[in-house]
């Protein structure tokens, strides 16, 4: 059962359901319900797909969620970054004379499959090559996208682009042909909208309404817009006056779909769904780890992946696009009272009745509307202060998060992301390639050894000890040579050379080779090569080649120990044959 409940976790937390945890789940079900409804049609409109597609992509994939995935509130379903994504990558297929619908699927679908292998074989760890300085700029780049792209339903204008550049010379060349009723509604949505977000609940809660419903009231915000836009569009016939709108929605719940398994589809879309999955799986872990610390629980991140592609599957067999856990309804699913992943199936089952039973009304929805939702939604995701405080803290971290900035808006999210999964391995690289090292003195009175550029300290006549900070591999294994090199050939009387390793937790073949051309060519010159504080692992992995019976000097346990046998002209401190000994 153990070994079953680890990829169905349902069976875990499903056993000791209660009255308890129903009635908060039922609680937070419909405030989210009433905030996904314009949600996903917003998003589905960002993904330049049909409206329903945010209603069917918000169903089954929170269903299939709640079965495989661990968090007790994420809440899964469109979420903007990823649709501006949908949006570029199915783009791409429009002048091949390919549906959008079946591109989305197959990206849906691709998604679903590469998180799934990704969770099946416990490789949820690459993900970590997309570090927090680039993934705070590629947000903050959509974020900016993603609002600029919606400009042109709030002007009421048909303008198009990938990139910022794009998008601001088709509003430019447009201008001309401004609606300035749909810029009346646009505009009056988003003001309210923007004030709902803050003042709203303090009114209500002025008013007398209790916390829970004020939160209701406020959460119901884009509901009011959606309603009161919708009612005038209607009551004063202004579809007839140039306002565009949502127009007819399929009243019925999701039909079954399938991808597209043309090889020119799969070939175009693999690349997207695995930029989609690493953004959404990044995205979407964040969240739901934060979440599951509030309360003390844990988030199993590879489970997590294999909730993520089933989610992704379900949405490509259910007329969706790709999916993730979005911040904003996980936000509002924890603090509306969510106790388990059931809260997202009750959600799925007001979705579903919505789509039943509420397309109808949407008919005369102006999209300025839904423009209006997503704009005050991303326009949270943008902050420059990433820039300062990276700025302040690491210069390579800013430089990081400037390209991948620029790039974004200027070449468009596939190459931003890319650009910056690509800045943030080269960084590290170039990091971890030239590691810090420091020459160590023997602070007085104490067996503590420091870094002599920081603190007072006494060195002693013959005898260089080097502390490298870093495991030592074929990245800096050259490096690590030419600086000892340096230092001997600054100190004439020197005799010994010992190499501090506390820091060292890997020693790989090059840096084998390294340290056995260091040893060979301090040999030449009658300097014995030490090594001190070797961890264990490592001194297991040098056991098992000659270096050790090669080694000019000796092994020594501490650094101390080094230094006093060397200065006492004994060496035999620790004998690398010995077994049992580690540090």
């Amino acid at each position: 059962m153990l070994h079953l409940t680890q990829y169905l976790p349902v069976l875990d937390w499903g056993r000791r359901y209660d009255l308890d945890k129903l009635s908060g789940d039922l609680v937070a079900a419909v405030i989210v319900t009433i905030m996904l409804i314009p949600q996903s049609l917003a998003y589905a409109l960002l993904a330049g797909l049909p409206a329903e597609a945010g209603l069917y992509a918000s169903i089954l994939p929170i269903v299939l969620y709640a079965i495989f995935g661990t968090s007790r509130t994420l809440a899964v379903g469109p979420v903007a970054v990823v649709s501006l994504m949908t949006a570029a990558a199915i783009g791409k297929l429009g002048d091949q004379g390919i549906d959008y619908v079946t591109a989305a699927l197959t990206l849906a679908f691709l998604s679903g499959v590469f998180l799934l292998i990704l969770g099946l074989f416990r490789l949820g760890f690459l993900a970590n090559f997309l570090s927090h300085p680039v993934i705070a700029g590629f947000i903050t780049a959509s974020g900016i996208l993603i609002a600029t792209s919606q400009l042109k339903h709030i002007l009421g204008v048909k303008a198009s682009g990938d990139t910022l550049i794009e998008m601001l010379h088709g509003l430019w060349s447009h201008l001309g042909e401004i609606n300035w009723i749909t810029v009346v509604l646009g505009v009056a949505a988003t003001a309210f909208l923007f004030w709902v977000r803050s003042g709203l609940k303090p009114l209500l809660v002025r008013l007398g309404l209790g916390k829970t419903l004020s939160d209701m009231g406020a959460k119901a915000g884009p509901v009011i817009a959606v309603v009161a836009t919708t009612l005038a569009v209607w009551a004063f016939g202004l579809a007839d006056r140039g306002v565009d709108i949502v127009g007819s929605v399929p009243q019925s719940l999701p039909p079954l779909t399938l991808p597209s398994f043309h090889p020119q589809v799969l070939t175009a879309m693999i690349g997207p769904a695995i930029l989609i999955s690493v953004i959404g799986f990044v995205e979407s872990i964040s969240v739901a780890q934060t979440l599951a610390a509030k309360r003390r629980q844990r988030v199993d991140p590879d489970q997590e992946l294999i909730g993520l592609g089933a989610a992704n599957l379900g949405a490509s067999v259910t007329g969706g696009f790709p999916v993730t856990g979005g911040f904003s309804r996980s936000v509002v699913n924890f603090d509306a009272g969510a106790r388990t992943p059931a809260a997202g199936a009750y959600t799925a089952v007001g979705l579903a009745i919505a789509a039943l039973m509420l397309t109808p009304l949407i008919y005369f929805l102006p999209k300025a509307t839904l423009a209006a939702t997503i704009i005050v939604a991303v326009l949270s995701l943008v902050d420059f202060s990433i820039l300062k405080r990276s700025w302040v803290y690491s210069k390579a971290d800013f430089a990081a998060v400037s390209v991948t900035i620029l790039l974004t808006l200027a070449l468009g999210v596939e190459v931003g992301v890319s650009a910056g999964v690509v800045i943030s391995i080269f960084i590290h690289l170039y990091k971890s390639s030239r590691p810090h090292m420091a020459v160590v003195g023997q602070v007085p009175g104490t067996e503590h050894y420091r870094n002599v550029d920081r603190h007072d300290v006494t060195l002693h006549d013959g005898i260089l000890s080097v502390r490298v900070d870093e495991s030592l591999y074929f990245a800096n294994a050259r490096n690590l040579e030419d600086r000892i090199y340096d230092m001997v050939a600054e100190r004439e009387d020197l005799r010994h050379v010992i190499l501090m390793c506390s820091a060292v937790n890997e020693i790989d073949l090059s840096a084998l080779e390294s340290l056995e051309a260091i040893n060979t060519r301090l040999g030449a010159r009658d300097i014995t090569f030490h090594l001190s504080e070797v961890k264990g692992p490592v001194m297991d992995a040098l056991k098992t080649t000659h270096f050790l019976s090669d080694l000019t000097g000796e092994i020594f346990l501490t650094q101390h120990r080094a230094v006093q046998a060397l200065c006492n002209g004994s060496v035999d401190q620790f004998s690398p044959s010995k077994d049992g000994v580690s540090l």
